[in-house]
């Protein structure tokens, strides 16, 4: 396919395709930031309120890095993987201390940031900043292996990288990437995803019976005050999963144990 023909087809579907979303409305870093981490792994529909909720509550960066985690812990509830939540709480805390308060604009810059990876300061950079950065993500690459890869089983994120690089519109890179991702969605609802060709793909586990399932009882019952040992592993009726889940939290900095009392990251 002819690199005009894609970007004709992309621009077509995007305007045909546009999904309203408050960090479309306000690309500010701050809230591109929030939208881009609650958004792995969680559904537009999912996050939206969400979003609107966090934002509500913590308006900026400054407002977030001085909350304490159990807040932003129950506001994050029921987007699931909390160790989103924490990264997001230290990225705030890190800009306010190490940069003044002052949002990075370059991707090394961002990279920097707890939770934040190459292609999540990419979306930063093209959707705050409206520059011509490549980056990938489920969508994106649903919509490449539509239209390139139909045949093709294993591509890597190299090869995808590259026909992002020579298709992306410089000149709009922001609305590009919008159109892409509505895009992409709306190929996954029609059952044309084909994420099983992506070298980095992995199926989310079911939930229930999950080490992810015992970590997010544990962060649960934290956030409403700390317990004894004993105490949490009563309330979240522990078993074989519950050694591996706890350490799994304190590696990740999300809870604390001080003698006998656990609770969450006092920082």
């Amino acid at each position: 396919m002819k690199i005009a023909e894609f970007q004709e087809i992309i621009w077509e579907k995007g305007r045909e395709l546009y999904r309203v979303m408050p960090w479309r409305q306000d690309t500010r870093p701050y809230y591109v930031l929030v939208s881009e981490i609650m958004l792995q792994q969680t559904q537009v529909e999912r996050v939206i309120p969400k979003f609107n909720a966090f934002i509500a509550t913590f308006p900026d960066i400054a407002s977030l890095a001085r909350a304490p985690l159990a807040e932003v812990l129950s506001l994050w509830s029921g987007l699931g993987y909390n160790r989103r939540a924490r990264f997001l709480h230290m990225a705030a805390q890190k800009i306010v201390d190490e940069y003044g308060g002052v949002f990075p604009n370059t991707q090394k810059e961002l990279c920097t940031l707890p939770g934040v990876g190459v292609n999540t300061a990419g979306a930063i950079m093209a959707y705050s900043f409206n520059e011509p950065v490549v980056f990938i993500e489920t969508n994106v690459r649903t919509v490449y292996f539509y239209h390139f890869f139909e045949v093709d089983g294993e591509v890597s994120d190299k090869e995808v990288g590259a026909l992002v690089e020579r298709t992306l519109d410089h000149e709009h890179p922001r609305e590009w990437y919008w159109a892409l991702m509505d895009y992409g969605s709306h190929l996954k609802r029609q059952g044309a995803g084909q994420n099983h060709k992506s070298k980095h793909y992995k199926k989310q586990a079911p939930l229930k019976g999950s080490l992810r399932e015992m970590r997010g009882r544990i962060v649960r019952v934290l956030t409403a005050g700390d317990v004894s040992l004993e105490e949490l592993k009563s309330a979240v009726e522990a078993d074989e999963r519950f050694t591996l889940a706890f350490d799994g939290l304190v590696r990740d900095m999300l809870i604390a144990q001080t003698a006998d009392i656990v609770h969450l990251t006092r920082t």
